[in-house]
């Protein structure tokens, strides 16, 4: 297999663009964390929490409070679901239903946590350093 010239020179150039581009991409990253910390201070009232990222940040508190309700919610519909099977009677369409609810909760429960995990990646892009839990 021969690569002609073209080729090649089409290669270099898009591994240059690619270069300029991500660069330019971390460096505008670090560049608007600045004004969205000063925004999020800006409109921080009187006794309000300081800080937006870290370990006692907003977005901690909220996405942790959230992420609870959630894994409460899922437990007590997996806890549902189970009385429902228990109570069924032998009845297919109640035992369907009832397997249905404790499938659903738990896949509620697996896009939770995976939210909560794709929220960490976002606020470890955005202020490198701090998570969101």
């Amino acid at each position: 297999m021969i690569i002609s010239k073209q080729t090649l020179l089409l290669g270099a150039t898009a591994a240059i663009v690619l270069a300029a581009v991500l660069s330019l991409s971390l460096e505008t990253v670090a560049f608007a964390q600045s004004p969205i910390l000063e925004g999020a201070n800006a409109a921080r009232g009187a006794n309000q929490p300081s800080q937006l990222f870290g370990d006692t940040g907003i977005i901690t508190t909220v996405t942790n409070t959230l992420l609870f309700v959630a894994g409460a919610l899922a437990v007590i519909m997996v806890i549902f679901g189970g009385l429902r099977y228990v109570l069924s009677g032998g009845n297919s369409s109640a035992v369907t239903a009832a397997k249905n609810t404790v499938m659903y909760a738990i896949i509620g429960l697996i896009i939770a946590f995976l939210a909560f995990a794709a929220v960490n990646w976002v606020l470890s892009a955005i202020a490198p350093g701090t998570s969101g839990g």
